[in-house]
């Protein structure tokens, strides 16, 4: 074996450690110990009570963005459909700029989603979150949850039906069958969140 192909081989090895390193990282370093949320009925609801649950999946959102509008029935379905599988989903309202005519009109609306409060915007930025809708995944483990993921829901925030990956889904399923999420952050298409 001539000594340029083993040089090839071995910088192939070294750039599939460092990005299994990568992603091992990115999974399974970050975690939080907790965080306290109020519900509409101003009952506080605590990341740690669902400390027995297989994944508690944090979605932020705002009833006023157009991208939370798209992804109404889809988190809605998500939810439905992973919650009798020890998966808790938690919806919180995250303030992002758009005029207050423009917000009354969409509040009209109504929003499907139990929303729970982040008042002075501390679980969005604890989580690094920075649009509406953006998911993030924790996995209970040790004393605290693990991030297992953040970012998009899917790959098409204008049409469902034209969706290829479904990220949250397919990280979802991993964790529930016992294998590592897989890809760690997708971005998020949506509004900005409003930092005060």
């Amino acid at each position: 074996m001539s000594f340029r192909r083993v040089s090839i081989i071995a910088a192939a090895a070294l750039l599939f450690c460092t990005v299994a390193v990568g992603v091992a990282r990115a999974q399974g370093d970050r975690t939080v110990s907790d965080f306290s949320l109020k519900n509409s009925a101003n009952a506080e609801v605590a990341l740690r009570s669902y400390a027995g649950n297989k994944a508690v999946v944090v979605v932020f959102v705002n009833p006023n963005c157009a991208f939370t509008r798209l992804y109404q029935a889809r988190l809605s379905a998500l939810s439905s459909q992973y919650s009798g599988n020890g998966v808790q989903f938690l919806f919180i309202e995250a303030p992002i700029n758009l005029d207050a005519s423009a917000g009354a009109e969409a509040k009209a609306a109504g929003a499907d989603l139990p929303l729970l409060n982040d008042e002075g915007q501390k679980v969005s930025t604890l989580l690094g979150a920075s649009k509406t809708p953006e998911a993030v995944v924790l996995q209970p483990v040790g004393s605290g949850f693990a991030v297992r993921y953040k970012g998009a829901i899917d790959d098409n925030p204008q049409m469902e039906g034209f969706a290829k990956e479904h990220y949250l889904q397919q990280v979802l399923d991993n964790l529930l069958a016992g294998r590592p999420a897989g890809v760690p952050d997708k971005r998020a298409a949506g509004c900005l969140i409003k930092r005060n």
